[in-house]
């Protein structure tokens, strides 16, 4: 009777184990010939160079021959090799579907369409995201064990924000609430959490980390695709949104925050946050401190009216947009002006139309910023700012957003050279010829 419930246990073991835990065979080693290196941080390219890739991270990059018996060999033919490209503010499941039909998706179902663009957006070059509010956990989970294709994603999980913010997104005549009203569901399933008063805002900040969260999103500031606050709304009082960054620093990792308006961001800014996500009303003096900070400014290079222009449902979020897109132009010059560090995120959302322009997106900083200025923001420049999490890093083999010895294979070998035009990356169909994530190939068109 023992030996047989000792076998009862093992079998329940083995049945019972996800298939998520599942890893995939060891890539195999892979050498490429004659290429021209944009490594991610220095403007003059490596030429002639050759870079061998041996598991998941870079082995080798020399001018020099590289000796590699067993190889898969790629003649790059004297195309650039570059990094694979990072979007610093990026939805994996809201981008794909109207708000209206995500908001009343079946979590399952909209996980598993979250799965499927999430290889449709690995094959545009982007191998890593920041996703910066949803219940991701689960795609990614299925990503990095193999059962998905897809970027490496560093979630935030359930965005927290206060009632009547950003974040919330319940029903004309939810509130007032009623003690005891369960969550709705969109709180329930973890894409969203709304929290009042400071013993509340630690609670849920904690929930969220016991996630898996290796950065937490905050709701600072009024928002567009919101209904129930204004742009010019400051949330969360300082003492709530202290809790939050001090939460966050327990966990030695950081806040960003949504936050648009000059007086939402200096407050947070005085409460620890690190990462100022849109930011379209920044003024002078608020540039000044996030550069005296060391705060990051997230940004999205997005077009008021036009085919690239966000389409919403309802004209309130068309008209706020509007006013948001509006003063793009200054900010630019200001941080610019400022030094203040700069990311480059797409934040496209409920329209897969625009989704698969997300490389154009990036093409768009030309309006502001040089070739290689724009590269360098969406490789080196955004992977700093992910290592802001610190122990929550969930990739932490060897650097992103660089080709150099020891970082991690996630490469693009383009058709042309993008540090002299920048346009290459808007179609990634026609002028990537091969794009590798994890030192695992996923298109070879050569």
């Amino acid at each position: 009777m023992r030996r047989l419930n000792i076998a009862l246990a093992v079998a329940a073991v083995i049945f019972a184990a996800p298939a998520f835990a599942q890893q995939s065979a060891p890539n195999p080693t892979t050498l490429f010939t004659n290429v021209h290196v944009f490594d991610g941080t220095n403007e003059k390219l490596i030429e002639n160079a050759n870079v061998l890739i041996e598991g998941s991270l870079i082995k080798k990059v020399s001018t020099s021959e590289i000796d590699a018996p067993g190889a898969t060999v790629i003649n790059g033919g004297g195309r650039t090799l570059m990094p694979g490209l990072i979007d610093a503010h990026w939805h994996t499941m809201f981008n794909f579907w109207p708000v209206s039909k995500v908001m009343n998706a079946n979590f399952g179902v909209l996980s598993i369409a979250a799965a499927k663009h999430s290889g449709e957006q690995l094959l545009r070059g982007f191998t890593t995201v920041r996703d910066v509010g949803g219940n991701v956990f689960g795609v990614k989970m299925a990503i990095d064990s193999g059962l998905a294709d897809g970027p490496r994603i560093y979630p935030s999980g359930p965005y927290i924000g206060q009632t009547s913010g950003h974040g919330d997104f319940r029903g004309p005549n939810d509130v007032p609430e009623n003690p005891g009203t369960p969550l709705d569901y969109n709180q329930r399933v973890g894409h969203t959490l709304i929290a009042d008063g400071v013993p509340e805002v630690i609670k849920r900040t904690r929930e969220i980390l016991r996630m898996g969260a290796s950065q937490i999103k905050a709701m600072a500031g009024g928002g567009v695709s919101s209904l129930y606050d204004p742009l010019d709304v400051t949330e969360y009082t300082f003492e709530e949104a202290k809790a939050v960054v001090d939460v966050a620093k327990s966990w030695n990792t950081y806040v960003a925050i949504h936050a648009n308006t000059d007086a939402a961001i200096r407050m947070w800014a005085d409460a620890g946050a690190m990462s100022v996500e849109h930011g379209f009303f920044i003024e002078e003096d608020t540039a000044k401190l996030m550069a005296e900070k060391g705060m990051w400014w997230s940004m999205q290079p997005m077009d008021a009216h036009g085919d690239d222009a966000f389409q919403f449902e309802s004209p309130i979020s068309t008209a706020k947009y509007e006013q948001c897109v509006a003063g793009l132009d200054k900010v630019v010059a200001l941080t610019k002006k400022y030094n203040v560090k700069t990311a480059f995120g797409t934040d496209l959302l409920f329209d897969p139309e625009l989704a698969a322009k997300q490389g154009l997106f990036l093409a768009k900083l030309k309006k502001w910023y040089t070739p290689y200025e724009a590269l360098k923001m969406a490789t080196s420049d955004n992977a700093e700012l992910l290592a802001l999490s610190g122990p929550r890093n969930p990739y932490q083999a060897g650097p992103l957003g660089v080709v150099k010895e020891g970082a991690y294979a996630d490469l693009i070998l383009v058709n042309g050279n993008p540090l002299k035009d920048l346009d290459l990356v808007a179609d990634p169909q026609k002028n990537f010829a091969v794009i590798m994530k994890d030192g695992k190939i996923y298109k070879n068109k050569l």
